[in-house]
């Protein structure tokens, strides 16, 4: 409702439902303030920060977990791709959630999911609670992450969108970056328990922060929820990152990986089918595809994708490599990655800058260059390679992973026109998510196979299983390297 007790104008979308757009002058002339704008878009990225930590929080304790819990990498690893996996099927409801409720009910409904996961994770006893706690967790995450982004770009005007999308990224590549760091001081000190206990006041006053500030913006539409797409998209996804992530499981003669890469394929062609005919009838598609007619936005969402899923993979195998590898602490391994959390925190908003300046090929070229050399240069790793040396490989890659994560977010949905915002932001994030938990899955699945290849002992193993890894994912980085010379300036609208 507007200040006089007026509805504002929605642009509503199946994905991320009903965002204010500030209606003309002529009808009203108090448009939201700077102030005001500022307000929400902060509520919302510290809080997204809070859960987007969550991605990789785990990942320098996997080793002690997986002592603890008694199960493999290749089990323990669902603790992150379940987390990825759970946004990527939760994302394109939202649309629908906040086509019926406001902002501010999804926002109390986001914190206290993540309150509720987070306070069961901290008390796990076992290896199923604690997957559990993992998928409650994403599902406030999922809520909160297209809350941020749609609302930036609904809100902020074209020339400062790439600035703000910068700090917003902050929130989504630091976030991960600088989790290991984060849960390794603490585990060292206390215990991995501790991780997600001490994450539960400050998911609480952000709660309390939001319950005064959070505006009540949208909602009040009546949206049908297509069950049969979101139980194509679990199927499809789920099949997916399952058959990748059990891949290795294919040299013990297991008939799980083909099985679910069939059931994950077949699914996803129909699920993609259906929303071609809701979109064809005028119905709600659960996952609108019309921006993938926009080719900056195609190729956008190809380079962006393969960056993240990369990266954490890379956040995952890196631990395991240093901790079972070269045998340092936690707190060590946490540190190692901190030069290059604190790296691409200070450059994400500089890039965002840039970009509103030069466009995107002078940044995302010389970035998929780094981070695909980045990869093959940690493909080079040992059981002599130095601290120093770790260091240097994971500072590289960040620089990269900053020259290319803001330009391509913003670059992706500046290339829509405003009413495709809704359905960009959930095809953005969904993908963004499942390519976190396919790479993540992918290089784990490779650690396996060239630890089970290496035929020796357990840390000559790990060291043989990560630079395969790393190969795989600087190979995956050419496809990224090949799309970024395609991209071409958006005009301003």
């Amino acid at each position: 409702m507007s200040p006089t007790g007026k509805r504002l104008p929605h642009v509503t979308s199946p994905q991320t439902g009903s965002i204010p757009v500030p209606p003309p002058a002529s009808d009203q002339p108090e448009e939201p303030s700077t102030r005001t704008i500022t307000a929400v878009i902060a509520i919302l990225a510290i809080s997204a920060f809070v859960m987007i930590l969550n991605e990789t929080v785990l990942s320098v304790a996997l080793p002690p977990l997986m002592a603890e819990f008694g199960v493999g990498a290749t089990t323990i690893q669902w603790l992150t791709t379940g987390f990825l996996l759970t946004m990527a099927v939760v994302i394109p409801t939202t649309g629908y959630m906040l086509s019926r409720f406001s902002v501010r009910t999804l926002f109390i409904a986001a914190l206290v999911l993540f309150l509720i996961g987070t306070a069961i994770a901290a008390i796990a006893p076992n290896f199923g609670v604690m997957l559990a706690a993992r998928v409650i967790q994403a599902g406030g995450t999922a809520i909160i992450m297209p809350l941020l982004m749609t609302t930036t770009l609904t809100l902020v005007r074209p020339q400062y969108r790439g600035t703000v999308m910068g700090l917003n990224s902050i929130v989504i590549s630091v976030g991960p970056a600088i989790g290991p760091t984060l849960s390794g001081v603490v585990i060292e000190a206390l215990s991995w328990r501790w991780v997600f206990g001490l994450m539960v006041p400050v998911a609480m006053i952000a709660l309390v922060i939001g319950l005064f500030l959070m505006p009540k913006l949208g909602g009040g539409t009546r949206v049908r929820l297509d069950l049969p797409s979101v139980a194509l998209s679990v199927l499809g996804f789920g099949g997916v990152i399952t058959a990748v992530s059990s891949a290795s499981e294919l040299a013990h003669g297991s008939l799980v990986p083909p099985a679910a890469l069939a059931i994950g394929v077949v699914s996803l062609v129909i699920f993609t089918l259906r929303q071609k005919k809701l979109q064809a009838a005028g119905d709600a598609a659960l996952l609108d595809l019309w921006p993938f007619k926009e080719r900056n936005f195609s190729l956008s969402v190809t380079i962006l994708t393969i960056a993240f899923g990369v990266m954490l993979g890379s956040v995952v195998v890196l631990p395991i490599y240093a901790q079972s590898g070269l045998g340092l602490t936690v707190l060590a391994t946490g540190l190692i990655m901190l030069p290059g959390g604190i790296t691409q925190g200070v450059l994400s908003p500089v890039v965002g800058r840039l970009y509103d300046l030069l466009g995107p090929k002078l940044l995302v070229i010389p970035g998929v260059l780094i981070l695909c050399g980045a990869q093959w240069w940690l493909s080079t790793i040992s059981a002599d390679t130095t601290t120093g040396q770790l260091i240097a490989m994971h500072v590289t890659f960040s620089v990269g992973m900053a020259l290319v994560q803001t330009p391509m977010m913003t670059h992706a949905m500046s290339s829509l026109p405003l009413p495709l915002y809704g359905h960009g932001s959930a095809i953005l994030n969904t993908l963004q998510q499942l390519a976190g938990a396919a790479g993540t899955a992918a290089l784990i699945g490779a650690l396996a196979i060239g630890a089970a290849w290496a035929g020796t002992g357990d840390a000559a193993a790990q060291v043989a299983g990560a630079k395969l890894a790393f190969a795989v994912g600087g190979a995956i980085m050419v496809v990224a390297v090949v799309c970024a010379p395609f991209l071409t300036k958006i005009p301003r609208r």
